[in-house]
């Protein structure tokens, strides 16, 4: 076996093929591995002086090939990486030639993609397996894209979207992913059984992590008279503390020296930069006091002092383990008496705040982990004696919105719905709840309280009645906002029950939130909005703006006013109405994402969708999907603000400018 670390282009030029074995599964990479690829070499891209970045490694046996063709190696394991790269420069190729850069696209294909001087199966450089050929091919020769479903023309659709989001250079880009890109070659001998070898690299035991790695790094500098003694007293106890989490901790740990970021893939080799014969036990000694730190973070329950844990106990809840780099500087001055009790509480409070308003705001949080790792310092070098008043005055500046837009947003952004925001949203309806200082206040801990839509997630012929003829508009703009959300232990009871048999249930509640319902006699879209305003009134007070100037005017109000141009992900669009925003808008929802275009029919019905029946005055899409047009400007507002973060997109990616 002949293992050896190397750049990828040398994995792939010159002529050769990579054939996938019969027993190896089809390409299933997704979303998740294509995404964790693209921000990997967009960070490269931005940097100056980009270290190699280890992609993983491939596994692959010389195979001899009747007739004698190129050299053929069977891989054995890392398809799935190597394919992607494969689609990727397919793509890249294919966008310099849109920039009529024939030169450039040319060379990507006879280097990187295909034997040029070779004919039928041995001129491409990679031979998927029989499920996957067909349509790999046709995507290498840009002959054919295949059906959108497949996943790997999906692949090839997702890293064409990222190139029309970024204006990246082209040759710089392939540059980056030529010489950047760094993996382990692992070439076997001939004689060995590639179907064993397949079965033991994809056993059922537990692979090595980079912790594994740096672990046993650290002990191959260590004596060995001292290695027991160290391993018992350092690292036996932060991996036990730490277990699964300890290689991310590691990274943490590695971005709070550094004071800038580092990816996954690469903590290993970061760690390497740092550590020598000299400092291995100095520095493991540094990073297992540190570990204690990130402990109670991660299990806040092991806090001592009770107001602190529950600071870091919301904090999780709203994920900002992007902030531990910098948490992990505060815990060691909270430990050393250089922050008090009341310091790092208001420290938890300025990042709640922080981040529960970006939240609302739609703000991208993909510039979150060049914000937190070097704020420490800005604070010390900015006025070290006022760490909080340093600290509130730095982020202010770092994307932090203000009261009129706060306040808008909380009022109409679609709060409910999956993966992490649930937990966000309960957690701002349980901060409204006790901010009503009820003397018999709910542990939520130790009660069963859910969240509750007033108006039903599935409506009855009652409420259609009750809401009248605007019924399908008011649930699909207004069903999962705040004026429409509260807490209750009586969710599964409640259902689509109307409103007089909720209000009752409600008013029974023990929730102070729920008073609001006393008096109120039906639930209409101006119920919703009445309640929205107040809610929100009590939001400002929780997360108070911070920053230095909040008396400016609010661009919110869009009645009576006149776009004149829309800017969707850096590209000018020219406007004359709300209704050219609108249609623009949808037109780039179906061109860039057209799998997320279709979920937005499916929530929106309403509004765009393919059957024109269902709309009283209509515009054509592009795509021939049909969207509403005889909308207010607010609505038209609310629906485009609700659709880009239906595909993801953020208050960055998406603008209007008025005249």
């Amino acid at each position: 076996m002949q293992a050896s670390e190397t750049k990828l282009q040398q994995i792939i030029e010159g002529e050769k093929q990579y054939v996938v074995p019969l027993f190896q599964r089809a390409y299933s990479w997704s979303d998740k591995e294509w995404k964790t690829l693209w921000e990997d070499l967009a960070d490269l891209y931005e940097q100056e002086s980009p270290r190699p970045h280890f992609f993983g490694s491939i596994v692959t046996i010389p195979a001899t090939s009747v007739p004698e063709g190129v050299a053929k190696f069977l891989l054995i394991d890392g398809q799935q990486r190597l394919t992607t790269i494969f689609i990727l420069m397919a793509v890249l190729r294919d966008q310099i030639k849109l920039s009529e850069c024939s030169e450039l696209a040319e060379e990507i294909h006879n280097t990187l993609l295909v034997n040029p001087y070779k004919k039928g199966a041995d001129k491409f450089k990679l031979l998927p397996t029989q499920l996957d050929r067909t349509v790999f091919h046709d995507l290498i020769e840009a002959t054919t894209k295949g059906k959108p479903d497949l996943p790997l023309v999906r692949a090839y659709g997702y890293f064409e979207r990222q190139f029309k989001k970024n204006d990246f250079d082209r040759a710089k880009f392939k540059k980056v992913i030529t010489n950047y890109l760094s993996l382990v070659s692992i070439v076997l001998d001939p004689n060995d059984n590639p179907h064993l070898v397949f079965e033991s690299l994809n056993a059922k035991g537990r692979p090595l992590t980079q912790a594994d790695l740096i672990r046993n790094y650290f002990f191959m500098r260590i004596h060995v008279d001292r290695q027991d003694d160290i391993y018992h007293q350092l690292w036996l106890p932060m991996q036990s503390a730490l277990g699964d989490d300890l290689t991310e901790y590691i990274r943490h740990f590695l971005m709070m020296r550094r004071g800038a970021g580092v990816n996954k893939s690469d903590v290993y080799f970061a760690l390497k930069e740092k550590v020598t014969k000299d400092n291995a036990t100095e520095y493991l000694e540094e990073l297992a006091r540190f570990a204690n730190y990130y402990e109670k973070l991660l299990h806040p329950e092991k806090e001592d002092e009770s107001q602190i844990s529950k600071g870091i106990s919301r904090l999780n809840r709203i994920e900002v383990t992007v902030a531990y780099p910098f948490l992990l500087h505060v815990y060691a001055d909270y430990h050393a008496s250089k922050i008090s009790v009341s310091q790092f509480l208001e420290i938890l409070k300025t990042l709640e705040n922080f981040m529960i308003r970006r939240f609302v705001c739609n703000v991208p949080t993909n510039v979150l982990n060049k914000i937190f790792p070097p704020l420490y310092v800005q604070i010390n070098e900015k006025n070290p004696d006022n760490f909080v008043g340093a600290m509130k005055s730095i982020l202010q500046l770092k994307g932090y919105p203000k009261d009129y837009d706060f306040k808008e947003r909380i009022q109409d952004v679609k709060l409910y719905g999956a993966g992490d925001r649930q937990t966000k949203t309960k957690l701002i309806l349980e901060s409204i709840e006790e901010s009503y200082d009820h003397k018999e206040c709910i542990s939520f801990e130790k009660v069963a309280i859910t969240i509750e839509h007033v108006l039903p997630q599935t409506l009855t012929d009652w409420w259609k009645s009750h809401l009248g003829d605007e019924w399908e508009m008011v649930h699909e703009l207004w069903l999962h906002t705040l004026g429409n959300l509260t807490l209750t232990g009586y969710n599964s009871e409640l259902s689509n029950d109307d409103f007089e048999t909720k209000r009752q249930k409600l008013r029974e509640s023990h929730l102070e939130i729920n008073r609001y319902f006393d008096g109120i006699a039906a639930w209409r879209l101006e119920d919703i909005k009445n309640r929205s305003v107040e809610l929100s009134e009590v939001a400002l007070e929780i997360w108070p703006y911070f920053g230095d100037d909040r008396a400016i005017p609010n661009p919110a109000v869009v009645t009576g006013t006149k776009p004149v141009a829309l800017w969707i992900l850096g590209q000018k669009f020219d406007v004359k109405s709300w209704r050219d925003v609108l249609v623009h808008t949808m037109n780039v929802i179906a061109d860039l994402v057209p799998e997320k275009f279709e979920q937005v029919t499916h929530e929106f019905p309403r509004f765009v969708g393919r059957d024109r029946e269902r709309f009283r005055e209509i515009k054509e899409l592009n795509n021939g999907a049909f969207v509403e047009v005889n909308l207010s400007a607010n609505d038209i507002q609310k629906f485009c603000f609700q659709a880009i973060e239906t595909i993801e997109l953020t208050s960055d990616d998406w603008r209007v400018e008025i005249q």
